[in-house]
């Protein structure tokens, strides 16, 4: 089967013929420069946004020093929020109280927190959950709904609860590495509408014999 369209806004089209507002591809919405996101990673809410990017990650100010990245065919629930650095306060002192951002001239200088938050390829981020600042998720994790996460989820693990920690991995170990090794979410678009069945049915055999030279 063909893969959806990296370049619609809307991906989803309902029996219809209309296009499923609530979901987008998020790259095609997303102009914030500090926030990064891969193709085929989408986002869905049930009151779709104007601000896709502020929607998401409120705290994330263009032209501020951390990064978003989201890597390719990512899934990104309705409710789900990204806590950037620039959210937190420094913490150094006899107060956290954020002093210098009340006088413009201390402002620009100021981000006691400058860390990117990093999501892998194939991760699945369910609903309400809340992504902490710094935070590392690793390819094909799945995030529970109403984790709050922080600090490193590895590759496939599911992770739950406040603070998330790890419920199971998706698959044994030499499995995960052989998913690792294979990158297939870098793979050329005809030969993932080819491995469609394999990654479906779960079929790693299938999907190493497809794998490019």
């Amino acid at each position: 089967m063909p893969l959806p369209d990296p370049s619609a806004r809307h991906p989803i089209i309902l029996p219809d013929g209309s296009p499923h507002t609530g979901t987008v591809m998020l790259a095609r919405v997303v102009e914030n420069p500090n926030f990064n996101v891969g193709d085929y990673t989408y986002a869905s809410d049930f009151a779709p946004p104007q601000d896709w990017a502020a929607h998401l990650a409120p705290y994330l100010f263009p032209g501020a020093r951390e990064r978003l990245k989201i890597g390719r065919f990512c899934q990104i629930a309705h409710g789900v929020k990204f806590i950037t650095a620039s959210a937190n306060h420094a913490q150094e002192g006899l107060s956290c109280y954020p002093f210098p951002v009340f006088d413009p001239a201390q402002m620009a200088g100021f981000q006691p927190d400058t860390r990117d938050t990093i999501i892998g390829h194939d991760v699945w981020i369910g609903y309400g959950a809340m992504i902490l600042p710094g935070a590392r998720i690793g390819d094909g994790a799945v995030i529970g709904a109403g984790a709050v996460v922080r600090g490193t989820v590895p590759p496939y693990a599911i992770v739950t609860g406040n603070p998330a920690s790890i419920v199971r991995h998706r698959f044994s170990k030499p499995q995960i590495a052989r998913l690792l090794a294979l990158k297939w979410w870098d793979w050329p678009v005809e030969l993932i509408s080819r491995a469609e069945p394999a990654l479906v049915s779960g079929d790693l055999d299938m999907l190493d014999s497809l794998a490019p030279d």
